[in-house]
């Protein structure tokens, strides 16, 4: 994350930290160099260098330097935060005009203003996840974490290596925090407003309790600190785990997998609740004694959209909301607004 604070550094923070809180010592001074500052020259990164991008006069002109710990922390928050925003927004976008199938809203279980609901709750969770994940990212700042950048260090074959190691610790981690966020005295707290969606759509996908959100990510960010991991691995890993997680409840049901964690897998997790907690694969899953293969009418468009199936998915899934929630008034379906209607 080093990298990354400090390209927005160099594009628009330290501006703005200079416009905030400017430097009182040398007010009425002129647009002199850094060594009139008495400060030392800020270092450039290879990610800055490769952009094109230097530190201006503003990275001098605030009261807090770039090694600032508490203008870091707040840095890597605005970044989390504005991050998470722009990956959720582009790929659930894309998935949704690209890939999800719109006759999903036709189903019994779709709620009314369905969407709008996944929206909010995402927009009202991410500020709050941000905040608990700074403090990792931080850490990885200031040096705390196995992060690496010189691929001769650990060589090209961990280099390769990594990707499966990252993968598999995290499917371990998030399936038992998962499972553990579905136990009666936690699910109705936290995870509960996830479950809300029986059919989601792709901006589902981070629409989460904030505590229940931070929870399952957790892996990820404790990985780097028990492993050596590349930074740029880090970061194209970081993007990946949120572009499967849009991917996983696009209700596209391409991965026919008795390994793939995919879709088909997820989908069968709304509708019934106590099955497939993993997020990549269904090997937990597996082991755990939690794994439902998906109903084969899943992967034909003309029978996951068939009024059979979606009687038999409604029928089981009402049982189960009954055993695992008690109460099924907090959801409003657009069904039933259409009946009121008619």
């Amino acid at each position: 994350m080093d990298f990354v604070v400090n390209v927005c550094d160099n594009l628009f923070f330290d501006a703005l930290y200079a416009a905030v809180l400017p430097r009182q010592d040398i007010s009425g001074q002129g647009n002199f160099t850094a060594p009139y500052y008495g400060r030392k020259p800020v270092e450039s990164d290879i990610v800055s260098d490769y952009l094109g991008l230097q530190p201006s006069n503003s990275a001098y002109l605030s009261q807090l330097e770039r090694d600032d710990a508490s203008r870091q922390l707040f840095s890597l928050f605005l970044i989390t935060w504005i991050f998470g925003l722009v990956i959720y927004f582009f790929f659930a976008s894309i998935s949704y005009v690209f890939i999800f199938d719109k006759d999903t809203f036709k189903h019994p279980k779709f709620l009314k203003n369905q969407m709008r609901q996944e929206i909010v709750q995402t927009l009202c969770s991410l500020p709050v996840m941000a905040v608990f994940t700074a403090p990792f990212f931080f850490a990885e700042v200031r040096g705390y974490s196995k992060l690496y950048m010189d691929v001769g260090e650990y060589g090209t074959w961990y280099l390769i290596l990594q990707f499966p190691m990252f993968l598999m610790f995290t499917d371990c981690g998030i399936y038992w925090i998962h499972r553990a966020l579905h136990h009666p005295l936690i699910y109705k707290t936290l995870h509960k407003p996830h479950h809300k969606w029986i059919m989601p759509t792709p901006y589902a996908s981070h629409a989460f309790h904030p505590l229940d959100g931070y929870a399952q990510s957790l892996p990820y960010h404790i990985f780097p600190f028990i492993f050596p991991l590349h930074k740029f691995a880090y970061l194209v890993l970081f993007t990946f785990i949120n572009i499967w997680t849009v991917m996983i409840h696009d209700g596209e049901y391409v991965a026919n997998s008795p390994i793939i964690n995919g879709a088909a897998c997820h989908t069968m997790h709304h509708l019934y609740f106590n099955y497939n907690y993993g997020q990549f694969t269904t090997l937990w899953d597996r082991l755990g004694g939690s794994y439902r293969k998906p109903n084969m009418e899943l992967f034909y468009r003309e029978t996951k959209l068939s009024t059979s199936e979606w009687k038999k998915q409604v029928k089981e899934m009402e049982k189960v909301v009954k055993e695992v929630e008690g109460d099924d008034s907090f959801r409003e379906y657009a069904s039933e607004e259409t009946k009121k209607q008619k």
